[in-house]
């Protein structure tokens, strides 16, 4: 039997491809494609109704608001075009697309550590410290975090591709043995991925396990302190402390899906890149899905999500008076 053909994405020279039987791409359209369209939508639902209902316009709930524009965004820049690569195992869109995919790939799970964490401290103030939260947190503080935020991301996003400070030292081996026509992917150097990683994932990382450690403490403190009360400060304080376990999940949730990437991602250089690119795909798509379950864990613990998603879909938010909707009890 003759041995088959290599196939190549534009022909000789260009990048090998691996063609996967049809049932098997099929799966992974199906898959991949559903994360995309429940990322993008489930999103998009929170987008809408943080910003239609003025009840919801608080300062905690702008800086969720920013974190869903980053998994929104992701859906579309980064999940579906990462799609069509990992199923077709090549690149069409050209280089410079390649860079703007790489790029929006960094700047916005940046992004998404960056609005943890300031929502973190939102939260360390609302719970640890309620009598200056109204006075230290503003809608023009969560605008300087939401602004800081994006600013800083772009720059180690498209500062990073742009400027080729990824390669920085590698050059040979990248332009040698990795670039070619049909592929597009971030390699970094040693000094680069551990640069990154560290401000990017792990030392924000820490710092919100240990301010969510802090605020569970005077949580339990506060739980002992007030009892069964059933007083207005009371009700505000339970109020708090749902929204804060419920954000405190969500910052579980991406510390959880993202760090078997970054782990394995800060450790490839250092074994000279022999981290299988099948296992790398699979742990970047972990990471994907991320920003699929955000919504799913607001529509389980927020009633206001339920409430706001069921206007949404059943067309009354287009009447004239929807949008000063009670959607919670205040």
């Amino acid at each position: 039997m003759m041995p088959m053909e290599p196939e190549f994405c534009y022909g000789n020279g260009s990048c090998l491809r691996t063609v996967y039987p049809v049932a098997v791409r099929v799966t992974l359209y199906l898959t991949l494609g559903s994360a995309v369209v429940l990322t993008v939508l489930g999103n998009l639902f929170v987008i809408v109704a943080i910003s239609h209902f003025k009840q919801l316009h608080t300062p905690t709930n702008y800086l969720t608001l920013s974190l869903a524009m980053s998994d929104f965004l992701l859906g579309i820049l980064v999940m579906f075009p990462g799609m069509l690569q990992s199923v077709e195992t090549c690149w069409y869109f050209g280089d410079m697309f390649c860079k703007l995919f790489t790029s929006s790939d960094v700047l916005l799970c940046t992004a998404s550590i960056l609005n943890l964490s300031f929502i973190s401290i939102d939260r360390y103030y609302a719970v640890c410290h309620p009598l200056l939260y109204p006075h230290k947190i503003t809608d023009n503080t969560a605008f300087i975090m939401i602004l800081v935020t994006w600013c800083v991301s772009a720059v180690v996003g498209f500062g990073m591709i742009f400027l080729k400070l990824n390669i920085l030292g590698i050059e040979e081996l990248y332009y040698n043995n990795v670039a070619c026509e049909g592929r597009c992917i971030l390699l970094q150097s040693g000094v680069s991925i551990t640069v990154s990683s560290i401000i990017a994932f792990y030392i924000p990382g820490v710092i919100m396990l240990g301010i969510y450690l802090k605020i569970y403490v005077v949580a339990q403190r506060q739980v002992r302190t007030t009892g069964l009360q059933n007083t207005s400060s009371s009700k505000v304080d339970k109020h708090q402390r749902k929204a804060t376990k419920t954000l405190a999940i969500i910052m579980g949730v991406f510390l959880s899906f993202w760090a078997p990437f970054f782990i394995c991602n800060i450790i490839d250089p250092f074994i000279g890149y022999s981290v299988p690119p099948a296992l790398f795909d699979t742990l970047v798509w972990l990471g994907y899905l991320n920003s699929t379950i955000n919504p799913l864990v607001y529509a389980f613990f927020y009633s206001w999500f339920r409430k706001a998603l069921q206007i949404i879909v059943s067309g009354a938010i287009f009447w004239s008076d929807m949008s000063d909707t009670k959607l919670f009890a205040e």
